[in-house]
């Protein structure tokens, strides 16, 4: 058997973009000698349509494209991902489907059975399931189509969530291959779950598995590819490539196996946000951006990841010193911006800052300097770089890390001034792990960014960790109580001072009025600040 996958990157919305992707892909197999082409899900509206389902014509623009897409189809069957009318009295107003094209017309369909509405999930709203499995004739073979969730089975999930079990129905239904057509979004760690998972499952049911991710970045969610295919004895037959597009024929079994290079977390993480960031600018319809340079390891990290995404004559540095800055942030700046190649134009705040002193001298007078004046100051480093981007439309990179949107260590319309938060789901000692990857050849990142102490330096010898914990107990608190949303109690009980974890939960919950006015992020962890964690601004429950 040799089935053909096309892991491809597709923009939602752009039907025709799409179909001709999958129609490249589909020609390109066949004459290789495929025996079938299988796309991810959703391939020809792209993933995650999200409302656009409930806007008149989109359903029937799927529809046209999935004609068209049949009419250029020969004796090999595409089995390709598309939305469709939900055409019963009742239920939601569509349906996730699993098309089978061949010799000019649709020969089968199938539908998903199981919808998820956790995370970043919301399916619920918009399909509606299939009360069956999928079961048709592809190329010879009894094949049960699937379509993501429905193979993820109850032990690979935080709990049973929907009480029925696609993998045992096609197992009953006596198959002799199984397809899954996918939309897998990226966390750490998940490619090696996921492999876990699905080489269980074709040994389970003794049939070959042809699994097609989809690849590339669409808003928050980054979809990391490493499309699989397993023998029927739960051996790895092929793995496609993580994080780019690949169009695979695959041969079944596998004449001599193949090798899985180890996992790296850190590696796949810095892949997924270099893919996210180009394509959230591709299709967003930007080229350049603009990043503000503190000299500190966040934006550091940032300049390179955008350098790796999009080139560095597509990246503009700005250093802002202002009245606390230190000699040697400047500097650590300027050395960055030269080992990467980039333009960087230094515009100090300085004279900023005294104008907005004197401005406010009448309405501050009898007040001791606090965080306001720490604000003013980020606040003019915001202003600086949204007029760069206003006048070179080049979008605005904000440079902070999740540890610090955890806890409100961050000033709305000014440090989070920007178009897409490119770290915000990256714990800051995850932070330093990427300034390691990035140098693991050459010094990219100033060597005295890496080792000097974190500092905002918006007053006076300032330091992080004046008020913050060291991060890498910060980090592993935060982990536990939104990640895996323990209670502060159940952290304190791991070990952890009550009293810190105290001060960090509360931080964390007080601070959700500044995350939901943040610019949107790349997904990496298992729960992002973002779509996938929606907690009420106004609320008093503590735990």
């Amino acid at each position: 058997m040799n089935p053909g996958i096309a892991q491809i990157n597709t923009t939602v919305g752009d039907f025709a973009g799409n179909t001709d992707k999958i129609l490249h892909a589909y020609r390109e197999l066949v004459k290789k000698g495929a025996d079938f082409v299988v796309t991810p899900e959703l391939a020809v509206c792209g993933y995650p349509p999200m409302d656009l389902v409930f806007r008149s014509g989109f359903i029937a623009a799927a529809e046209r494209h999935v004609n068209a897409l049949a009419a250029d189809t020969g004796n090999v069957p595409l089995i390709v991902g598309t939305v469709e009318p939900n055409t019963a009295r009742h239920g939601r107003p569509c349906r996730n489907s699993a098309v089978v094209l061949q010799n000019g017309r649709r020969v089968a369909t199938a539908h998903k059975s199981l919808l998820p509405t956790y995370d970043v999930f919301d399916e619920g709203r918009y399909f509606e399931p299939a009360e069956t499995v999928g079961v048709v004739e592809i190329a010879g073979h009894k094949a049960g189509i699937t379509i993501c969730e429905d193979l993820w089975t109850a032990d690979y999930l935080p709990r049973d969530y929907y009480g029925r079990s696609p993998v045992d129905e096609l197992k009953t239904a006596g198959i002799g291959l199984l397809l899954n057509l996918s939309a897998s979004p990226f966390e750490a760690g998940k490619p090696a779950r996921r492999r876990a998972m699905l080489g269980g499952i074709a040994k389970n049911l003794g049939v070959p598995l042809v699994y097609a991710n989809l690849v590339g970045g669409d808003d928050q969610l980054v979809f990391d590819g490493h499309s699989l295919v397993f023998d029927r004895d739960g051996s790895v037959a092929a793995q496609l490539a993580g994080f780019r597009e690949e169009n695979a024929l695959v041969t079944i079994p596998s004449p001599d196996g193949i090798a899985i290079a180890p996992d790296d977390d850190v590696r796949d993480v810095h892949e997924a946000l270099v893919i996210g960031l180009r394509d959230y600018l591709a299709k967003c319809g930007f080229k350049q951006v603009v990043i503000g340079l503190s000299g500190g390891i966040d934006s550091a990290v940032t300049a390179a990841l955008a350098v790796a995404a999009l080139g560095k004559e597509n990246v503009l540095g700005v250093t802002m010193p202002g009245p606390y800055s230190s000699r040697g942030s400047v500097d650590d700046s300027l050395a960055l911006a030269r080992n990467l190649g980039i333009e960087c134009h230094t515009v100090p705040i300085g004279g900023g800052y005294e104008a907005m002193e004197k401005q406010m001298a009448g309405v501050f007078a009898g007040q001791k300097p606090d965080i306001t004046e720490e604000n003013l100051q980020a606040r003019l480093r915001g202003l600086t770089l949204m007029a760069i981007s206003n006048k070179f439309n080049r979008m605005v990179i904000s440079t902070g890390n999740k540890s610090e949107m955890a806890v409100g260590y961050c000033t709305i319309y000014g440090d989070m001034a920007g178009g897409l938060a490119l770290l915000s789901d990256v714990p800051k000692t995850m932070v330093y792990a990427l300034a390691r990857h990035i140098n693991r050849h050459d010094e990219i990142i100033p060597h005295s960014t890496i080792e000097k102490a974190p500092s905002a330096e918006l007053r006076a010898d300032q330091k992080d960790q004046d008020t913050l914990p060291p991060y890498d107990v910060l980090d592993e608190i935060l982990r536990l109580y939104v990640e895996e949303q323990l209670t502060a109690a159940e952290i304190a009980e791991r070990g952890f001072d009550a009293e810190i974890v105290r001060w960090v939960t509360h931080k964390v919950d007080t601070n959700e009025y500044k995350r939901q006015q943040a610019a949107p992020g790349i997904k990496v962890t298992s729960k992002a600040f973002g779509i996938g964690r929606r907690v009420p601004i106004a609320q008093k429950f503590r735990a």
